[in-house]
């Protein structure tokens, strides 16, 4: 019996060396059309684009000038070195499969044949580029105030282009549809119908988001997003050197420096809502409108951004983390070109813009199309005299020395 055993381990263990030493037979080493990358590739399509600027744009969503110059940058962390068995993907082939799958939300399985590269290669070179993007710009292009004569800068620009002085930020969330990890349930379930992940963002006066926070599941409501992100945190604890309360043009009056958000958020001294909307008086509605039409600014991003990156406009399926990394890179992108070719990036229609004689705005690109009413709700809050006082002396400014004309026309 003991022999019996010992002739049967043996011939097990035999098994097992020749089953790891046997090797998987390969059909191919790839297929033949993605060898031939150099001829199918769309990177062709793109030498005949250069004589049509207006396609390269539509293409890539930005310029060639501008192109070459992102291409730069990213160039160092994503060029990859060849070896004796096949060429590296250039960095020029990895940029512009990465702008295409951002610019229209593809597959990889579809962008594969657009660019001659394999799905699975893909799913190493987008989310790489991703990062690198977003490493490559953020010093420069989402760069978040750290000095008082920073923030002050964001405030005299909300003063003159918004009319709403000592502002230094509209906030708000976006919810970007996924497709959820298995057995997670409800956890990414969010009131409006979906899975998703929050994308929380600060933006200044120009259009331009100064903070972003990317991760945070959909059944979280924006006010809870908000309170979990590093930014809030230092707002609490007062490390943000936000400046002190100054004087405005046209009062002898200080006004605190303050960011402004929709009713989802908390009521602070330095973050400022609406109103309520029920049993509004007069000065209150001119408050609300004169916030909503700064807060606005915040609306236009968001909808310009998945105007331009239609993978926002998708269930993004991937894994999370590189969710967090296509959305991160697109929003540093957005400021991007925001400076390089705003003109063709953000044309005039892309904002929202107001007819003060018809009592009415123009809706541009925005991710909601209500303007002064249907705020989003968010629950009844404990308001702090201090936080409500900052509000009301806003209030008094908007009715009295900071007054414009037009404001009567604006509200119902």
């Amino acid at each position: 019996m003991a022999d019996r055993r010992k002739l049967l381990a043996a011939t097990a263990a035999i098994l097992i060396i020749k089953k790891k030493n046997k090797q998987r037979s390969r059909t191919m080493w790839s297929k033949k059309w993605l060898l031939r990358r150099s001829e199918f590739s769309h990177v062709n399509l793109l030498e005949e684009l250069r004589l049509q600027p207006e396609d390269w744009f539509n293409y890539l969503r930005m310029n060639e000038e501008t192109y070459n110059e992102l291409l730069k940058i990213v160039t160092p962390q994503i060029e990859r070195l060849n070896t004796r068995m096949r060429k590296a993907i250039t960095p020029h082939e990895r940029l512009t499969a990465t702008l295409r799958f951002l610019a229209t939300g593809r597959s990889y399985e579809d962008l594969k044949y657009t660019c001659a590269i394999s799905a699975q290669s893909l799913g190493q070179i987008i989310p790489e580029t991703c990062e690198a993007l977003y490493d490559g710009l953020k010093n420069e292009y989402m760069k978040f105030p750290k000095t008082e004569d920073e923030w002050k800068k964001i405030g005299k620009d909300f003063d003159t282009k918004w009319q709403f002085p000592n502002c230094l930020g509209s906030v708000d969330g976006k919810h970007i549809r996924i497709i959820p990890p298995p057995g997670n349930g409800s956890y990414y379930w969010n009131y409006k119908g979906y899975n998703s992940l929050v994308l929380m963002a600060v933006a200044n006066a120009n259009y331009e988001i100064i903070y972003c926070h990317m991760g945070t599941n959909g059944r979280v409501s924006d006010g809870g997003v908000l309170e979990q992100t590093s930014f809030y945190q230092k707002l609490i604890d007062g490390q943000l050197n936000l400046p002190k309360p100054e004087k405005v043009r046209n009062s002898a009056k200080e006004l605190p420096y303050v960011f402004i958000g929709d009713e989802a958020f908390r009521l602070r001294p330095d973050f400022l809502k609406p109103f309520p909307q029920d049993n509004l008086s007069k000065e209150k509605k001119i408050f609300n409108y004169r916030l909503s039409r700064a807060r606005r600014i915040i609306e236009n991003v968001f909808g310009i951004m998945a105007a331009r990156f239609r993978i926002l406009h998708t269930s993004i399926n991937m894994r999370l983390d590189r969710i967090d990394l296509v959305v991160i890179s697109c929003a540093v992108l957005h400021n991007f070109l925001r400076r390089k070719c705003s003109d063709s990036y953000t044309p005039e229609a892309s904002f929202d813009n107001e007819d003060w004689e018809n009592s009415s705005v123009n809706v541009g690109l925005r991710m909601n199309p209500d303007i002064i009413s249907g705020l989003q709700r968010g629950p009844n809050r404990h308001y702090a005299t201090e936080a409500n006082e900052s509000r009301n002396k806003f209030l008094r400014y908007f009715n009295n020395e900071g007054k414009v004309n037009w404001q009567d026309n604006m509200i119902h």
